[in-house]
């Protein structure tokens, strides 16, 4: 009998990638959790985003993102590094410009592996790579009138 790893569902896709943009738009968690889909998938882990309303003992009223015109290439890089570590099915992510209010989402990532365990590590590894080196900014307005800038 062949060990479990030598069958074709507990390698990588050949092109994992399937979702990755920004958009001024609303985000939908269907569509991303669509693009995950993968039936050799045994694990599939979503992170979302959302705009909470205090940051730093602040409360927040609402916030704006905006991004560099090479965001979504950066996206594509970051996810790119992401599949080259884990044995990725399918990959999604999708991150909010213009002005958001609290509540609203503001990133989705998608990623579906083999096992529960590396779809958790990929997706964290996705989300917290997407934070640090995507070229996203986040301005910030607090309720007592002052603002903020945030980003990579």
């Amino acid at each position: 009998m062949a060990s479990t790893n030598d069958h074709p569902g507990e390698q990588a896709a050949e092109d994992p990638v399937k979702l990755i943009a920004v958009r001024d738009t609303a985000l939908s968690l269907d569509e991303v959790f669509r693009a995950v889909g993968d039936d050799a998938s045994g694990g599939t882990a979503l992170f979302v985003g959302t705009v909470r309303n205090h940051d730093g003992g602040a409360d927040v009223d609402a916030l704006g993102y905006s991004c560099h015109p090479s965001a979504e290439a950066e996206m594509r890089r970051v996810a790119e590094k992401v599949v080259a570590e884990f044995p990725v099915r399918a990959l999604a992510a999708v991150h909010r410009v213009g002005d958001l209010a609290v509540g609203d989402l503001a990133v989705v990532v998608a990623v579906s592996c083999p096992h529960r365990g590396e779809a958790f590590e990929a997706c964290r590894k996705l989300i917290d790579d997407l934070k640090h080196e995507v070229p996203i900014w986040k301005h910030q307005r607090f309720s007592d009138g002052t603002d903020e800038w945030v980003g990579a």
